[in-house]
């Protein structure tokens, strides 16, 4: 419930297609304008996968960015693979 709770925060700060973050296996959500996936290919241009653990101590600030990132904690291909600017996330 947590992921996809702070999933949806995340969705509502930054409304768009084209960028896909997946927490598997509980949820995944696009956010950020900009060019969405072809009508071809479901899959956006930018994809971020996390683990679970990873996500929620990003979304509560426990860690940062690139504290995972530089762990290896996290999978993201795209121009647009930081959420620096996004996390951690507060009601909105």
């Amino acid at each position: 419930m947590a992921v996809r709770f702070s999933l949806f925060l995340l969705e509502r700060k930054a409304p768009g297609p084209s960028v896909e973050v997946r927490v598997a296996p509980w949820a995944a959500v696009k956010i950020l304008d900009g060019p969405a996936s072809d009508p071809h290919n479901l899959t956006p241009p930018d994809v971020i996968e996390l683990d679970p653990e990873v996500w929620l101590r990003l979304a509560c600030g426990i860690t940062t960015w690139n504290e995972e990132k530089a762990a290896g904690h996290i999978s993201a291909v795209g121009e647009r693979d930081d959420l620096s600017a996004l996390l951690p996330l507060a009601a909105v």
